[in-house]
């Protein structure tokens, strides 16, 4: 199906550059060598942001195998330096930026394993795996570059070598979000309104902040939630079956470890290095961890499930919830954290060793024969530690 020329203007406007530096600007986020000329920017002629959309439509179409931010950063131009003039906002989208990456995943999912249910979190960490792969592989298959810069201004360069369409921050914040609201109401009671709120509140935040940040298009992040709302809709009628599947079938554990295995060696080649297969190795590492070790419990008779009538109160906010809780954070991240430690040098030393790679040599990690085995099996056993081990020391400890 070709879209009409009103729709393929449409979109060449959403992928616009522009547009997200404009969201920059109005939020007080100004590069400094532009600043001087930011109302002249803001107030930019129609004529003027007709012909940039013909030309990005050009490079559009012309869909050239490769990442403009990418040759940015290979030819060492650095990213111009910015002016914050709205503090409290720079600080509200940059903290809503780190609610879609690693610390949050590894602080906040876990905490609701040990603090709330563990149904919730195997629930969040389904979804969260599904929608994230499907985005990640999207990325390096569309291969749709991010907003360039100049105009807009770049506050994070780790993920810039990687491409743009879909937002997964955006796909993982609707997901996480949703997917909570969907399933809590069989676990615990609270007045759904709210929750509502806050899903709608939290995933909305996230999205804004990946146009603050200049990490991706007004397009990337609409793509990104409804893509997540999408496959959201598709498999919510099979949750149930699968959670009958994932925690009582005998070959859930096999089927858990070899094809997120198989997913991470077959994922899409690029002609440069991206941060992506390594961030996909490892969601699907923490899958595979938490699926094998939720069956694992399931077969003990110890799940660590709520006893009693569904759905339960919502724990009374108390000094020695709040004191238990935070000791229970302290103790699962420091466990999580330790193994991650250990099994990633452990793990690299075994492949540099039987790779023939000099200790020195940092660039090997970035080989796919090094890179998908170590982050695999660091965080699968991340993932078994979180949902085996960390519950059972609560236990020894009183917690």
């Amino acid at each position: 199906m070709i879209c009409s020329p009103a729709k393929l203007e449409a979109l060449v406007y959403l992928q616009d550059s522009e547009l997200v530096a404009a969201f920059q600007r109005r939020c007080g986020l100004y590069l400094a060598r532009a600043t001087r000329h930011s109302r002249r920017m803001a107030h930019a002629g129609t004529s003027d942001h007709i012909h940039q959309s013909r030309g990005l439509r050009k490079a559009t179409l012309d869909h050239q195998d490769s990442n403009s931010n990418y040759k940015y950063e290979k030819n060492n131009c650095s990213t111009p330096a910015y002016e914050v003039r709205n503090r409290l906002l720079h600080f509200l989208f940059l903290f809503s930026a780190g609610l879609g990456d690693e610390v949050f995943y590894i602080t906040c999912l876990p905490c609701i394993h040990w603090c709330l249910d563990p149904f919730l979190c195997r629930r969040l960490i389904n979804m969260w795996t599904l929608v994230m792969y499907i985005g990640q592989v999207m990325k390096d298959v569309l291969k749709l570059p991010r907003p360039t810069s100049p105009p807009v201004v770049k506050l994070e360069m780790r993920v810039d070598a990687e491409y743009g369409l879909p937002s997964t921050h955006a796909m993982a914040a609707t997901a996480i979000s949703f997917t909570l609201l969907l399933s809590a109401p069989s676990r615990i009671q609270f007045q759904f309104e709210a929750g509502l709120l806050i899903a709608v509140t939290l995933s909305t935040m996230v999205c804004l902040s990946r146009l603050y940040t200049g990490m991706h298009s007004v397009l990337d992040v609409i793509c990104g939630v409804l893509i997540s709302a999408l496959l959201m809709f598709l498999t919510h009628p099979y949750w149930e079956a699968f959670d009958q599947f994932q925690l009582s079938s005998m070959v859930s554990p096999i089927v858990a470890l070899l094809l997120p295995l198989f997913l991470s060696y077959t994922y899409p080649e690029l002609d440069h290095y991206s941060t992506t297969r390594g961030d996909t190795t490892t969601i699907l590492g923490v899958w595979a961890g938490c699926s094998v070790g939720y069956w694992v419990n399931k077969q003990l008779g110890e799940t660590f499930e709520p006893q009693g009538v569904l759905p339960m109160p919502l724990p009374t906010l108390t000094r020695y919830t709040l004191a238990s809780g935070t000791a229970r954070f302290l103790v699962g991240v420091g466990a999580l954290v330790g193994t991650r430690q250990v099994v990633k040098a452990v793990s690299l030393h075994l492949l540099y060793w039987w790779y023939k790679v000099p200790k020195y040599d940092q660039s090997a990690r970035m080989r796919k024969e090094i890179e998908v085995p170590s982050k695999f099996a660091t965080y699968t056993a991340v993932g078994l530690v979180h949902s085996i081990m960390v519950s059972r020391v609560f236990i020894l400890l009183g917690l």
